[in-house]
């Protein structure tokens, strides 16, 4: 079990600056995220697209802008040298439940008990004082395959995977066949990434699966594909999936089985079998509020209201900002996400340390902040 002051739900920007707020007013966080690496929608969903409409920022990626998140949030998500993954940072896990104790409710003056419980989909356990949802228009999720075959009562195949690995990372089919399942910018992506990636790293054999012969990508993507199919470097494989092979480990239906071959109904509605070592599923993702729905937050359009003086919900020690919230006058934009956050930030440490004197101090000028941050002049 992790305690902490307060649990981040999501690692988007917002999310991000959110950490980075906490951590320069002495409040201690972890962030939790369904995606395999942080930065939201702007790295899932727009990683190469410019954004214009950051403050002091002319034009930056989706995938510049959360770098660059990441690197200013570092001081309080410090890097760990054995893993080089970054601490306090949970990724690719969702928040299953958030129990609250109400046992008995501090008064105004008093500091927040450790008073929040929650559980993730890895098992992972915290215990908060104070709970920020930022989980822009809920957790993204990658949209499934339908593949007849799949119990649905059972494990998800090992071999079923939804995300390119992480940077740093092993790749789990290096030197097999790998099928990228999509025909849209998502799908194309993987099937150049897997093609140029290091030998130690690129599949023996990549085969793209669409229903059709025609895709729904950017046009430099699509020429790219298609000319690694005329050089034989890809297989394009047209259809429609109608089932799944699989084969069952001695632990029988309580461990993941392997998925061994889909069988495809072809243009010429005729079915084929496709063996595989490795289903990489490129659909899109979608956003979902999932268990986020049944935490007992009032609810308005998909959005929880907030009090813009402090972005707390209408349960005490829970706040929520960046798109997942509503007020009056909202605006849907990353500016509006990181002045939230800021207040929010503000807010929390007068409620979880009442006692302490509540100055703004500048990061031009504190040395108390330059302690925080590790820098020195």
């Amino acid at each position: 079990m992790i305690e902490t002051d307060v649990v981040v739900i999501g690692a988007g920007p917002v999310g991000l600056f959110q950490v980075f707020q906490l951590g320069l007013l002495g409040l201690r966080c972890e962030v939790i995220d369904v995606l395999p690496e942080a930065g939201g929608q702007c790295v899932a969903l727009y990683p190469d697209k410019p954004i214009y409409d950051i403050p002091g920022v002319p034009v930056c990626t989706g995938r510049e802008l959360a770098a660059q998140l990441l690197k200013q949030a570092r001081p309080f998500l410090p890097v760990d040298p054995a893993t080089g993954h970054q601490a306090h940072l949970h990724l690719g896990q969702q928040v299953v439940s958030l129990a609250k104790d109400d046992t008995a409710p501090p008064a105004a003056d008093a500091p927040l008990p450790y008073r929040f419980t929650l559980q993730t989909t890895t098992g992972q356990t915290f215990k908060a004082r104070a709970v920020i949802v930022s989980a822009g228009a809920g957790a993204f999720v990658p949209k499934a395959l339908p593949l007849p075959g799949l119990p649905a009562d059972a494990p998800s195949p090992a071999n079923l995977h939804h995300h390119l690995p992480a940077d740093g990372q092993p790749a789990p089919w290096a030197g097999q066949h790998v099928i990228v399942a999509g025909g849209g910018d998502e799908a194309l992506q993987a099937v150049l990434d897997l093609s140029q990636a290091a030998d130690s790293q690129r599949p023996a054999r990549i085969t793209l699966l669409h229903r059709r012969d025609q895709f729904q990508a950017e046009p430099a993507l699509d020429t790219a594909v298609r000319d690694l199919i005329a050089q034989g470097r890809v297989e394009l494989a047209l259809g429609v999936p109608q089932g799944a092979e699989l084969a069952w480990s001695d632990a029988g239906t309580q461990a993941p089985p392997a998925l061994t071959a889909i069988t495809v109904l072809g243009p010429d509605s005729q079915p084929r079998q496709l063996p595989l070592d490795h289903l990489l599923v490129r659909l899109g993702l979608s956003p979902k509020l999932g268990p986020l729905a049944d935490w007992g937050l009032p609810m308005e359009r998909k959005q929880i209201p907030v009090d813009t003086a402090s972005y707390a919900t209408r349960i005490d020690g829970i706040h929520a900002v960046g798109d997942i919230n509503t007020y009056p006058g909202k605006k849907r934009l990353l500016l509006c996400g990181f002045h939230e956050a800021t207040l929010a930030a503000h807010a929390l440490l007068a409620r979880l340390r009442p006692d302490e004197p509540q100055h703004l101090q500048y990061t031009t000028t504190s040395a108390l902040l330059h302690q925080r941050l590790g820098v020195s002049h």
